[in-house]
């Protein structure tokens, strides 16, 4: 026969797994904060939830109390998956609502790792009178908040690239897709998961590139797009900078030809000069310092074979998608990128993922 307390801590383990499930919806959507997400319960009846807004605000304490009576609020518990934040920034404190709504039970998951807040609202809530509890799930949360705590600890945004290649390695032919429209569609998902999309102007004229999200619905969670331009050699007809959401480009270049800076300037683009390497390349390092200084806290990178082979080789990524066709071009393939192995190496796991593409493989390197 269960205890009390075994009813109590099953209960626990449920709300917080709804509240998971909050904070799952919304990542890569709310740029250098953590998605969160926030369940407010009473006598066992959930009375409202909350998830972090689009682009990090509100955050989703706020949400979830704002959407209740005062007086529903005496006496609940709310359920997060991070430790409410207790400082001020562009918003008051979360532990400032939480301690005005008279809430009686604070239950969290992961603890925050942002300097401002971390560890500091556990103490402050029980000073208050209000009974906390932390560490519920967090193995799940971990999970949840791995590319947050990478980013923060780096002060860089998490990075993935993606390839996709024939069933004996090739990336291009004469033909536009090499993998099948089920592999293309699950792309896109990836898109939308991502703050940008990261190319080179080569790959942007070659495939007269668009780089926004093509699934319906999703359309207007397309990611930045970042382009990799040295010289400003980007075809000037090319959809990313004459498309509606041309704004939403930013070309890092090394050149100071005023002429070709004025044109794209005019038209809304946003230019930031970057120095070069030692190999006379866009120094990604900067690139990636920018991007996060910036406000863009993930990139996924659809680069070509010099691209992406210059990021395995200098471990500039955090993980890497292998889209692998089932067909196979021999001789009409072009660009054999069977020597990626060697440079994967650094990258310790691998795995297939699971779905449904109708021949097509998906392999997951991190």
């Amino acid at each position: 026969m269960s205890s009390k307390k075994d009813k109590s801590n099953s209960l626990d383990k449920y709300f917080m797994a709804i509240a998971m499930n909050l904070a799952k919806e919304r990542i890569g959507l709310t740029g250098l904060n953590p998605s969160v997400g926030s369940v407010i319960v009473k006598n066992n009846k959930i009375l409202s939830f909350g998830q972090t807004g689009l682009k990090g605000r509100p955050h989703a304490e706020t949400v979830a109390i704002n959407k209740c009576k005062k007086k529903e609020l005496k006496g609940s518990s709310i359920y997060i998956t991070m430790e409410p934040c207790t400082h001020y920034g562009k918003t008051p404190p979360c532990t400032n609502q939480i301690i005005k709504s008279k809430i009686k039970k604070v239950i969290y998951s992961s603890t925050d790792i942002d300097r401002r807040t971390s560890n500091k609202a556990y103490s402050l809530l029980r000073s208050k009178k209000i009974i906390v509890k932390k560490g519920l799930l967090k193995s799940e949360s971990k999970k949840i908040y791995k590319n947050y705590f990478n980013q923060k600890n780096n002060e860089k945004p998490f990075v993935v690239a993606k390839i996709a290649c024939s069933s004996d390695f090739f990336i291009s032919s004469n033909n536009k897709f090499i993998t099948n429209q089920h592999s293309r569609n699950v792309s896109h998902i990836l898109r939308y998961n991502f703050d940008s999309i990261l190319v080179s102007s080569k790959t942007v004229n070659t495939d007269n590139s668009k780089l926004t999200c093509r699934i319906n619905g999703l359309e207007n969670f397309s990611p930045k797009r970042l382009i990799i331009d040295k010289n400003l050699k980007i075809n000037k007809n090319s959809p990313v900078i004459t498309d509606k959401n041309k704004n939403n480009t930013i070309i890092f270049h090394s050149t100071k030809d005023k002429k070709k800076l004025r044109y794209f300037k005019l038209r809304g683009i946003r230019l930031s000069y970057t120095d070069l390497d030692s190999n006379n390349n866009i120094d990604l390092k900067k690139v990636f310092l920018k991007a996060y200084r910036m406000g863009i806290a993930s990139i996924i990178i659809e680069g070509g074979k010099m691209l992406t082979k210059s990021l395995l080789k200098d471990k500039l990524i955090n993980e890497f998608y292998l889209f692998k066709s089932k067909k196979k071009l021999g001789k009409l393939g072009k660009n054999n990128i069977f020597d990626f192995k060697k440079t994967l190496y650094f990258l310790k796991k691998k795995e297939n993922i699971e779905t449904f593409l109708n021949g097509d493989k998906i392999i997951r390197y991190y």
